[in-house]
């Protein structure tokens, strides 16, 4: 048995969480969910948008319904490393978007890097539209993560685990032995 039941794995966007995430838990055997695709499920299966550009154009009450209903069933799962940035960053300022009054994890993963690696991985990325960058306002938002996740964990009694992903296979290995404890 294993000393968690949800993980969750935060980072800033780029960082690689979402592929580090799909491999390890598909190689351990637990459940993956990624936060923003369920709200945008959530947000499709409603109506109310089909992309994530459309989603976070709507209201906020509309985005806080689609965020809570997310997390509601987050935590009826077991065995699962969710995937989240844990503090997201808007034109009015930062976020916390762990939802700490509907998921307690045991476990919260702080993925970094280097700002020169989440550059790379950002511009090799077309997928997503994201907030325009430059290495202080990056700095600054890895740094307001590990301080919002540090107050999470001692709110929710979690342990804080701090990962570099400056090798994926390295990196993989770690979350690997840490999550199989």
């Amino acid at each position: 048995m294993r000393s968690w039941d949800i993980a969750a794995m935060v980072g800033v966007p780029g960082v690689g969480k979402t592929s580090l995430c799909r491999q390890v838990a598909e190689e351990i055997g637990c459940n993956y969910l990624n936060y923003g695709d369920l709200m945008l499920q959530i947000a499709g299966d409603q109506n109310l948008a089909h992309s994530d550009q459309e989603m976070f154009a709507l209201d906020m009450e509309l985005q806080y319904h689609i965020w809570k209903e997310a997390a509601l069933k987050i935590s009826q799962c077991h065995n699962t490393l969710v995937d989240l940035h844990g503090l997201d960053q808007s034109p009015q300022g930062y976020l916390i978007s762990l939802p700490l009054e509907i998921i307690s994890p045991t476990l919260i993963i702080i993925l970094e890097s280097s700002l020169e690696n989440i550059f790379q991985r950002r511009e090799k990325d077309f997928s997503k539209e994201r907030i325009k960058d430059d290495f202080r306002s990056l700095e600054k938002h890895m740094q307001m993560l590990r301080t919002c996740m540090a107050v999470c964990s001692v709110m929710l009694g979690s342990t804080v685990y701090i990962l570099q992903n400056h090798d994926f296979d390295k990196s993989k290995k770690e979350l690997i032995d840490l999550l199989s404890i």
